[in-house]
């Protein structure tokens, strides 16, 4: 997929659910609260992506895209260990209220934990956990994806507090509005903790990698990876800082009020494109 200032192709399945969406003058679904976590890690003189590719049959199927998912009840219910900006500076930065910002970002640090086993908390504001991979931790993970055990429970449990100032902020997409299944989805960068590592654990991929951005953009163009344009611009964006120190400059500087919503355009004579200026 390659996107340029007129915007970029989009699928005949996805420009047919737009044609008869507007004729019917369809109403847009109310979209569901997400966060999504750009895991990323020095490779050399480069730094790689974690990506995820969805398995046929759920929503973005067959998709490489990052770890997230939707905000659950219990994110905002939370009460645990907080270090980082708080909840009122966190609703500041996000245009949400302070509960609504919590449960964002208790949403992005839990579902990093749940897809790639990752887990952004440590016994203190200044520390992070490091393995978190062995057979005690994984039965945790299994009981938190099962909704057995609450995310506040399991840092409560082990006595260790949610580092989100671990979490950049960095963009926020909303799903077009002739779909069906929409989200309004918080784009955050985090940098994979030292002594932590990804592992293949999610029941919704079917296969995982770690990939620079740059190349990941050159293999979608040329049509061995599949992504959506979230994924694509996100992974263009991240890309063009440079290196993770730009990565985390650019962070800081990035504002969510104002949310990206792609839409397609149907311009007299020529392919209908998805724009998402």
């Amino acid at each position: 997929m390659t996107i340029d200032s007129d915007g970029f192709p989009a699928p005949p399945g996805l420009i047919e659910n737009a044609r008869r969406f507007y004729a019917e003058g369809g109403t847009p679904a109310v979209p569901r609260v997400a966060a999504t976590v750009m895991l990323l890690r020095p490779a050399g003189d480069d730094f790689e992506a974690y990506v995820i590719r969805r398995v046929a049959g759920m929503a973005f199927g067959g998709m490489y895209a990052f770890p997230g998912g939707g905000v659950d009840r219990s994110d905002s219910q939370a009460h645990l260990d907080w270090a980082g900006p708080p909840p009122a500076a966190w609703g500041e930065r996000l245009s949400l209220p302070p509960d609504a910002a919590q449960a964002v970002v208790c949403a992005a640090a839990r579902e990093v934990f749940e897809e790639a086993g990752v887990l952004l908390a440590g016994p203190d504001a200044g520390t992070v956990v490091g393995d978190v991979s062995d057979d005690e931790w994984e039965r945790a993970r299994k009981e938190l994806v099962a909704h057995r055990l609450g995310f506040a429970d399991l840092l409560a449990g082990r006595r260790l507090t949610l580092r989100s100032d671990l979490l950049l902020p960095w963009s926020r997409w909303i799903t077009p509005e002739f779909e069906p299944r929409r989200f309004d989805t918080y784009f955050f960068v985090a940098l994979l903790p030292a002594g932590q590592r990804t592992r293949d654990v999610s029941g919704e991929a079917d296969h995982t990698m770690w990939v620079r951005p740059a190349d990941a953009l050159a293999r979608a163009a040329a049509g061995e990876l599949t992504m959506l344009p979230p994924t694509v611009v996100n992974l263009a964006e991240v890309a063009a800082a440079g290196d993770l120190a730009g990565v985390t400059r650019a962070a800081a500087s990035r504002g969510l009020a104002r949310p990206v919503t792609p839409r397609v355009e149907f311009p007299d004579g020529a392919a209908p494109r998805f724009v998402v200026r």
